[in-house]
């Protein structure tokens, strides 16, 4: 959404003047740990929950909200967000083995099929090396190539030294969050400019130093064409 869909407006009862928007789409929720149903009255039309029980996100009916979801984290034993008060075991799936054939225990395939078959629209995976473990090169590109099989897009939490660019190299669609650990390169926003990734802005759930940095690479990304998606992590931010 740009300013250019704004309109101006006036109440019928009140004639008081304003500006309407368009509803908008929270690109990062996680709707296990929030009530949604105040999303309506305050503009929120839809919204993507990137890490839930896929059963239970299954269950949810039509309404406003509208709700996408990727299911469980797809991380590796260890991993992030395991250990977390807020991460209980059915919103996180094992990855341990970088097959690419289906029905393979603990399988990158399996895994992606497992998220597919219960009505994900993306596929989540984590990379937050400084919470823990992240799947190798060879399991993240299984990751991705069993997610486009699907014909569904790749969504990583890329965080610690190194893993925005891994997310990069492998084809990542979208980056849940905007890189605040260090400014980055400009060789790493062109190459995830060219390479059509999208960052979701998430911009609030940092402070101080983390914020500023977390400003200044997404308004360098922006400025190189990259695609901004709009998103809190509202629940876990």
């Amino acid at each position: 959404m740009t300013l250019a869909a704004a309109w101006p407006v006036r109440r019928s009862l009140t004639a008081e003047a304003g500006t309407a928007l368009p509803p908008f789409v929270d690109h990062h929720v996680h709707l296990h740990l929030i009530d949604a149903s105040s999303f309506a009255r305050r503009g929120i039309a839809a919204v993507v929950d990137l890490g839930g029980d896929p059963v239970d996100l299954a269950r949810r009916g039509d309404g406003i909200p509208r709700v996408r979801y990727a299911g469980a984290f797809l991380t590796v034993p260890g991993g992030y967000p395991q250990g977390r008060s807020w991460a209980p075991a059915s919103i996180v799936c094992e990855v341990t083995d970088a097959s690419s054939h289906p029905g393979v225990p603990g399988g990158a395939r399996t895994a992606v099929d497992a998220q597919a078959d219960a009505g994900a629209a993306v596929i989540k995976v984590a990379l937050h090396a400084d919470a823990g473990p992240v799947p190798d090169d060879p399991t993240l590109a299984a990751i991705v190539a069993a997610a486009r099989a699907r014909g569904l897009a790749a969504v990583a939490h890329a965080q610690g030294p190194g893993q925005v660019e891994r997310a990069i190299d492998a084809g990542v669609d979208v980056l849940a969050h905007t890189p605040a650990d260090a400014p980055l390169s400009r060789r790493a926003l062109a190459r995830a400019v060219a390479a059509g990734q999208a960052w979701i802005s998430t911009l609030d759930i940092h402070r101080g130093a983390a914020r500023e940095r977390a400003i200044a690479n997404l308004r360098a990304f922006a400025a190189r064409g990259g695609r901004v998606l709009y998103g809190t992590d509202l629940g876990n931010g």
